[in-house]
Parts: C-alpha cells; sequence; structure tokens
C-alpha cells in the first residue's frame, strides 16, 4: 500500500510516520468532531499524514451489558461528518461480510479485526469493496503467517493492504510487543504499531478490560525507533468516562506531546 491509495491523506512529502488515531468507539457526533478537531489540529501542525478512526459499533465485548454503539448507520454518518468537516479520511472496523459493502459506503479504509483476521470470507468481503484493508495480527498469530491474511486481500487484486501489530498475548491477560515482527511483516505489507491495544489487559474478572496507558510513551517511541511504518493510538478527552476501551486510551491532553517527541524521534531514525 502507499499512503496514496488513502483519499484525502494529507501531507505526503513528508519524511515521516503515518497515524490512525480517534476513540476506541463512536459516542457520539461532539464527542467525535471534538476529538477529531484537536487530532487534525496537531497533525497539520506536525506534517503528519491522518486517518481518523472510531469503530461505529463493538461487536467483541466482555459482557453482554457492554456498551456496543449508537446504531450502525447513525455512527458511520458522523465517521462521514467528520471527514467532510476536517477533510480527512477514516477508518473503522468490520465484523461481518455484510459490514463491509455497508460500510465502504462511509470511509475510506476497512479494517479486519485481530480476533476476526484469519476469516477468509471477511477479509474477501473488505478486499472486494476497492478499499484500504487493514490486517489487525492476531493476537495469537506470528508475524510470519500474516503473509497469508495480506495474500488474501491480493488475490482479490486489491493491493491496497497494511497489517497492525496489536501484541501477542502473554498468559492470560496482559499482551506483548515483539518488535522482531515488524521488520517480518514490512516484507508483506505496510506496518503499523497499535500501541494502546498492545497496552490491554483483557479477562479481567470484573469483565471489563484493563490496561496500561502509562506505558504508551515507551512502547510507541520503541515503534517509531525500529522504524514502523505507522502508529495507531486511540484517544479520548475523558478516558475514565469512556464507553469502551478507556482503561488502555491515551488521554488527549497528552496527545500533541506525545506526536512532538515521536516526530523528533523519526528524524533522527531518518539521519541513519
Amino acid at each position: 500500500m502507499n499512503l496514496q491509495d488513502i483519499p484525502q491523506i494529507k501531507h505526503l512529502d513528508a519524511d515521516n510516520f503515518f497515524l490512525l488515531a480517534g476513540p476506541c468507539a463512536i459516542e457520539g457526533e461532539e464527542m467525535a468532531l471534538r476529538i477529531a478537531e484537536k487530532l487534525v489540529d496537531v497533525t497539520d501542525k506536525l506534517h503528519i499524514p491522518f486517518v481518523f478512526k472510531g469503530s461505529f459499533k463493538k461487536a467483541n465485548r466482555s459482557r453482554i451489558d457492554s456498551f456496543s454503539g449508537i446504531g450502525d448507520e447513525k455512527a458511520l454518518k458522523i465517521l462521514r461528518k467528520v471527514s467532510e468537516t476536517f477533510g480527512v479520511p477514516t477508518v473503522t472496523d468490520i465484523h461481518t461480510n455484510e459490514d463491509a459493502a455497508m460500510a465502504a459506503e462511509y470511509v475510506d479504509v476497512l479494517q479486519i479485526p485481530a480476533f476476526l483476521v484469519r476469516q477468509t470470507d471477511l477479509v474477501v468481503a473488505a478486499a472486494n469493496t476497492g478499499k484500504v484493508v487493514n490486517l489487525k495480527k492476531g493476537q495469537f498469530m506470528s508475524p510470519e503467517s500474516m503473509k497469508h491474511a495480506v495474500q488474501k486481500v491480493l488475490d482479490c487484486q486489491n493491493e491496497k493492504v497494511m497489517v497492525t501489530d496489536r501484541g501477542t498475548m502473554f498468559g492470560y491477560q496482559d499482551m506483548i510487543v515483539d518488535y522482531r515482527g515488524i521488520p517480518t511483516m514490512q516484507q508483506y505489507a505496510s506496518t503499523v504499531l497499535d500501541v494502546t491495544h498492545s497496552l490491554q489487559q483483557p479477562n479481567q474478572t470484573a469483565g471489563v478490560t484493563g490496561g496500561r496507558p502509562d506505558m504508551i510513551e515507551t512502547v510507541a517511541k520503541a515503534g517509531i525507533a525500529v522504524g514502523v511504518d505507522g502508529i495507531f493510538i486511540e484517544t479520548h478527552f475523558d478516558p475514565a468516562n469512556a464507553k469502551s476501551d478507556g482503561a488502555n486510551m491515551l488521554d488527549l491532553k497528552y496527545f500533541e506531546d506525545l506526536m512532538t517527541k515521536l516526530v523528533a524521534i523519526r528524524q533522527t531514525v531518518n539521519k541513519f
């Protein structure tokens, strides 16, 4: 995939990493626009190619009473409004074959969740829309095995594919990032590091996923240092009250400081 494959993406002349960022889930129009405004302001200032992320629904929940969305079409229309308001592309995850065609009407990048990346029909449905496809590496998969997921997209005559590492299960309730996997997966497609999901602590006894947001800067810096193509970060202005994944999201007030540090690291890496 080339960044040019993503409609509306800006700062293509910048020798920089690209960014997928936004809230875990679309909770409403006001919150989405508020977060997007801050992200666009910072990424424009730092010349970071940016794609706004938001899930139009959450299908993988620990409990049946967990927040799953505000309605598919309502959330997708908010994603479209973000794109039209700020002139940026958008990405959302899909969970069923039917989701692919529906979401493709509203967003620029279709994301396959890590738990579903081996589902051939789902990957093919996404690829057949002609949209950019972001394949999240399963927590249970080796980096080398992602070449087969990438090949499924290519076999659909769609070369617009990227891979995202979101950590690997370590025991029952923790994740680790094996940075050796980044150059491995870069052999198959542009590779993104999902910083915040890599810091999840799933399967808690309360049925609510935990996390280590205090380690976001550490994991992100290491990813940039080893040359990852892109960074994925979920962020919210009030993580403690976010309806999904608040425990591992970046507080929006720290976003500009983190991006400034990551750009400085990338500029240093580029010298060698």
